[in-house]
């Protein structure tokens, strides 16, 4: 099955680029008839483009993150539409919903933040395709060649690890493994509809901290104030910050099985 991939560049697609190895990349800026060529042959759709949400965010670089990720579904929306694609799985994030509480995805709202005005708006696009349609909602993505662990790591292996702020705000988070064969599970069973790709056990910062920092053996006794966050990444830290409790009820009905379904199993094999 050949496959084609926007951000095919980025840290999720190097993994799902293992798995689906016939592929064809899409790139930011073609047009929409360079990307109806690439089409040609191509069954599926991964849509994972978009810049870097981590950088504080000026008001032009507001408009990077839009235009990366709505203008350019929206012209690759286009071309698919014009195209034998059989299937689009285009991402988004679980910014999408509101702090504080928990959901999963029978909530059809959103948040009042930046973050998920820009998921609206990023998943409006992507359900004007008119082939059948997954829209994938990342949590935090784990894994040990990039993403936010590869990050997250190197201050606890350096002994500076700790909770952020009081620790109890919640983060959804998911193995990249797990990760890759949500989207073969998506495709075989030809699923359509919003997925929260999160582990079914999300855990609370500390929690989060504490495993780390057993999994890794180095202590975890360095807080890091939210304040600190905030003074370098400005709104932008509401990705580290903010709580987030979110479940993959639609991905479990569908009969889905995470392998790595607790946050000790995922980073033992990650980093362990």
């Amino acid at each position: 099955m050949k496959v084609a991939i926007t951000g095919a560049s980025g840290f999720v697609s190097s993994h799902l680029t293992k798995k689906f190895t016939d592929f064809v990349a899409i790139g930011r800026n073609d047009s929409e008839e360079e990307i109806l060529s690439k089409l040609d042959g191509v069954e599926v759709v991964f849509n994972l483009g978009g810049a870097p949400i981590l950088k504080r965010w000026s008001e032009s670089y507001k408009k990077v993150l839009i235009s990366s990720r709505v203008d350019t579904t929206r012209t690759l929306v286009n071309a698919i539409n014009k195209s034998q694609v059989k299937h689009l799985i285009s991402t988004s994030a679980i910014g999408a919903y509101p702090d504080g509480a928990a959901f999963d995805e029978s909530f059809e709202g959103y948040g009042d933040d930046f973050l998920a005005s820009l998921t609206r708006l990023w998943e409006a696009e992507a359900n004007k395709c008119e082939k059948p349609t997954a829209i994938i909602r990342f949590g935090v993505i784990l894994g040990s060649d990039g993403g936010a662990l590869a990050q997250m790591a190197l201050p606890f292996r350096m002994g500076v690890g700790g909770v952020i702020g009081n620790g109890k705000m919640m983060t959804s988070w998911i193995d990249v493994d797990d990760l890759v064969e949500i989207y073969a599970h998506v495709i075989e069973n030809s699923l359509t509809g919003t997925f929260n790709a999160t582990a079914p056990q999300p855990v609370t910062n500390r929690a989060f901290t504490k495993t780390l920092g057993k999994v890794l053996h180095r202590p975890t006794l360095v807080p890091l104030p939210k304040i600190a966050l905030k003074l370098l990444f400005g709104e932008a830290s509401s990705v580290l910050t903010g709580s987030k409790e979110v479940y993959p009820k639609a991905l479990l009905d569908s009969g889905f099985e995470f392998k790595y379904p607790d946050i000790e199993s995922s980073l033992v094999h990650l980093l362990g």
